[in-house]
């Protein structure tokens, strides 16, 4: 399983964001959750999915706003699971909480936490780490083409949507690290696959006796 907690930065100088960011990950992410995604702690939410791409989503979905320090748990969780996610325990939310202590001293304010597999959430780190440095210098025209790119229209399709033309668009692509960005997501998904799957032995999840 993966949990999710992430705390809003400067929430006492700073509107709320926890509601908005709430209802957008429900919109989002909703049928793809194990339970709807929370507030806790008041400037805090959590969310608990058990797919690898989907938490990996997440993750850079709240990171590119630059509002939140994010943790990411790994781990398994206390079966059944309760109404709301903020009433969830388990290895995957002591990670979770462990990791978003930490993700405020990182630079990119995130951080990856196992409790019985470490390791590999390391290793899950330091290539995200690396990630969000790319994304942290792509330039709004960067994040214009790149949302087009996502939404599922060729890098030429984009530019012509943009008004550029397909050397400009290729230009703008490579500035932005785009095929880098492309070529990592599915390499991070795998190993947050193996490395949800190393915590106790992959029993997944765990029911009270």
């Amino acid at each position: 399983m993966f949990a999710i907690t992430a705390d809003q930065i400067d929430s006492r100088g700073r509107t709320d964001a926890v509601a908005p960011a709430l209802a957008a990950l429900r919109g989002r992410f909703g049928p793809r959750l194990a339970l709807p995604p929370d507030r806790n702690a008041g400037d805090e939410l959590q969310v608990l999915t058990e797919d690898a791409a989907t938490a990996l989503d997440i993750l850079l979905t709240l990171s590119r706003d630059d509002a939140w320090s994010i943790g990411l748990g790994l781990g398994p969780v206390r079966l059944p699971l309760p109404e709301s996610t903020r009433e969830a325990t388990g290895d995957a939310f002591v990670a979770a909480r462990a990791a978003v202590t930490r993700a405020k001293r990182t630079p990119y304010r995130l951080a990856v936490e196992a409790v019985a597999s470490p390791e590999e959430a390391a290793d899950v780190e330091a290539l995200l780490t690396l990630l969000l440095a790319v994304r942290a210098a792509r330039t709004p025209a960067g994040w214009e083409l790149y949302d087009l790119v996502r939404s599922g229209l060729s890098q030429k399709e984009a530019g012509a949507r943009l008004g550029i033309t397909p050397q400009s668009a290729s230009d703008r692509a490579r500035a932005a690290g785009l095929r880098v960005e492309l070529a990592a997501l599915p390499a991070l998904t795998r190993l947050l696959e193996r490395a949800d799957a190393a915590q106790a032995g992959d029993t997944g999840t765990r029911e009270d006796a």
